[in-house]
This record gives C-alpha cells, sequence and structure tokens, in this order.
C-alpha cells in the first residue's frame, strides 16, 4: 500500500550545535555516514571516514560531478536612507539586466535604487509577479561591479560573513562555469588526489552543469507536498556524459550521483527507458518518495534541512523509513550538519513506493 507523505513528516529535531559553521581542517577530512537501506538493522549504518569513499566505488562504477561554480552573488549596500540593503542576483537577464531577490522588499521596489560604492548602485528596473526583481547595474559594467562588491553567497544558517577560507572551501576543486548561489556541497569533500585515485581504480567520472538556486534553502510551507512550488535550476548534460551513463549500464556498472543536483539533472534528462539524452533545460522536478528512479544507483550527500525538498529527494532514493533513521543515527553519533558538514552514501532502493 502506497504511504501518503505530509511535510510534517520530514521534520526533525536538530541541535544547533551540529549545524557546521566552518568547513573540515582539511578537505576530504569530514566523517562519512554509509546507508545500506536493505542489509539488516544492526548493519544498515556504518560510520566511517570520507577518506574511505573511493572503496566504496568499483571498478567500472561511474562518479557524476556538478561541475558549477558559486558566483560572488552578494552585494551589500545602502539605501538612500543609509539603511542597509541586501541584493542577491541570480541570472544574467536581457539587454544587461539580472535577475535578483534581496532585502528588505521595499527596498528593492521599482524605481529604487541601492549603493554599492561611489559611483556604483542598482536599480530595480521591474518586479515579476514570483517577486524575482529585474535590476541593472549604473555606473559600473556588472562584471566589474560584481568583481568589485560581490560576495560569496554562505547559506543564511552560517551565521559569520565569508572569510578567505570560503573563497577555496566554498568551491569544489573542479568548480568550472560561475552560474549557482550556493555550492554543490556533496563535491566539496573531494580532493583533486581523491578523484584521480578513483580514475586509477577504473572508474570513470564524468560531469555535468546544474545552476544551484535559492530555492535549495527553501523549505517546504504547503502541507501537501504536490503543492509547493518548485523552483527551476538550469542544467546542462555533454554528450559525453550521456555516453558515459550508457557505456556504464550497459557494462553492469553503477551510476554515482555526487549529490542531489546530480540526481535532479540525471531524472530529469532521463526518458522513460533510462536512457540520458545530452543537452541543456531548466528542471523543476521535485522527486519525492514513489518516484521512479530511472538512471541513478548510488548518491553522495551531505545532511540537509528538515522540511527541505533535498531531504524528501534522499528519502525517496533510501525509503523514508531509512533516511530518517540515518538522521537520528546522525545526531546521536554528533555528525556535523548542512553545507559544511559531513558526508552520507546511499544504496538506492529497488522500489521507493513503501514506506520502509
Amino acid at each position: 500500500m502506497t504511504r501518503t507523505y505530509r511535510t510534517s513528516d520530514f521534520d526533525y529535531s536538530l541541535p544547533p550545535e551540529l549545524i557546521a559553521q566552518t568547513p573540515a581542517t582539511e578537505r576530504g577530512g569530514s566523517r562519512l555516514l554509509v546507508v545500506d537501506p536493505v542489509a539488516e538493522a544492526a548493519a544498515r549504518f556504518a560510520d566511517l571516514t570520507f577518506s574511505r569513499f573511493p572503496s566504496l566505488v568499483s571498478p567500472g562504477d561511474l562518479l557524476v560531478l556538478n561541475t558549477t561554480r558559486v558566483r560572488h552573488a552578494r552585494l551589500l549596500g545602502t539605501r538612500p536612507s543609509g539603511a542597509p540593503a541586501e541584493v542577491l542576483l541570480l541570472h544574467p537577464a536581457e539587454s544587461g539586466a539580472w535577475l535578483a531577490m534581496g532585502k528588505p522588499g521595499s527596498a528593492l521596489r521599482e524605481g529604487k535604487r541601492i549603493r554599492l560604492g561611489p559611483g556604483a548602485e542598482i536599480e530595480t528596473v521591474a518586479v515579476r509577479e514570483d517577486g524575482q526583481r529585474v535590476v541593472r547595474f549604473v555606473g559600473l559594467e556588472a562584471s566589474a561591479a560584481i568583481a568589485r562588491y560581490g560576495q560569496l553567497p554562505l547559506p543564511p544558517y552560517i551565521s559569520r560573513a565569508p572569510g578567505p577560507e570560503d573563497e577555496q572551501r566554498y568551491q569544489t576543486v573542479y568548480a568550472e562555469r560561475e552560474g549557482s548561489v550556493a555550492a554543490p556541497t556533496a563535491g566539496l569533500h573531494f580532493t583533486e588526489g581523491m578523484l584521480q585515485a578513483l580514475e586509477k581504480r577504473g572508474v570513470r567520472i564524468a560531469r555535468l552543469d546544474l545552476e544551484v538556486g535559492p530555492g535549495t534553502f527553501k523549505p517546504v510551507e504547503t502541507d501537501t507536498l504536490a503543492e509547493h512550488p518548485m523552483h527551476a535550476e538550469r542544467f546542462e548534460v555533454p554528450e559525453e556524459t550521456a555516453a558515459a551513463i550508457a557505456d556504464t549500464r550497459a557494462g553492469g556498472g553503477a551510476v554515482w550521483a555526487v549529490g542531489t543536483t546530480v540526481v535532479r539533472a540525471l531524472e530529469s534528462a532521463a526518458d522513460e527507458s533510462g536512457a540520458v539524452r545530452p543537452g541543456m533545460a531548466d528542471t523543476r522536478l521535485m522527486i519525492t518518495p514513489g518516484h521512479r528512479f530511472r538512471v541513478v544507483d548510488r548518491l553522495l550527500t551531505n545532511f540537509h534541512l528538515p522540511r527541505s525538498t533535498l531531504l524528501m529527494l534522499v528519502a525517496a532514493f533510501a525509503g523514508y523509513d531509512t533516511t530518517m533513521a540515518a538522521y537520528a543515527h546522525a545526531v546521536r553519533e554528533r555528525y556535523r550538519f548542512y553545507s559544511y558538514g559531513d558526508a552520507m552514501a546511499v544504496t538506492r532502493r529497488a522500489m521507493c513506493s513503501t514506506s520502509s
């Protein structure tokens, strides 16, 4: 019998001190919770260090990475009154304009300007129905203004300003094209040496690009999951990645997704048979328990916020009961949570339409 889930089913209690405020001392030095949904209860969870991750990946498997780079998208300025204001750039728009969000909302009404510094302002050109703003830069070109005034947009649960260390540690070692307002955090654990060691063991590595949007931090506020307005994210799957997935599946290997962003991109790009179509598209796919996975067999992910679409995706992948038990285990064992926290490696359940 298929279970109906409510948003409240994805709530859990997290002591605030378990929310990681800084990265691990060394990249790759995090802990790793291994979750096997079909194992006996006593063997379902294994507590490892992330340095052991390569031992979980078999020769012939495929590791798919999201190569997006975080843009210095947060701009702090002042209103004409001198009061502070903030703009978060989302995407370039037409004619040099940008889509943006900001606070307070009153500072980004149509025609209002926010001063960034001498001779540099941001003006709101229009307010869209979804609340996003169309803004333009005044006095400086966008690229120059971002280079001079832009900050890395650390997540809202990190209660400090970004520092020099974040310039390196809030980007993956394989980041390429700027486009995201948040890091694909599962990839933050990898060092270049670990990726090279995986390739030497016969593990293939493929890449795609999904631009992580601000909706990744937005909790689901509707009681019914299907009523949540899922945010759109742009992604591109290269032809060589689609071919590598087909080759891996034909050879009996497992497809590993490094992060929920990779899962969303691949599952969005797949047809009913599981063949991945290369190309660029937007996705609003919301993966919840009952989803039939067509591509991904294994998932590496961090621990996610309560009531979030990312936690729901993991529950769809591993099974609801297993996922919530894994989170309870992680809290008991004092794992570090969220973007700068520890990781979890999960094997997909064959059937995800039941509660276990």
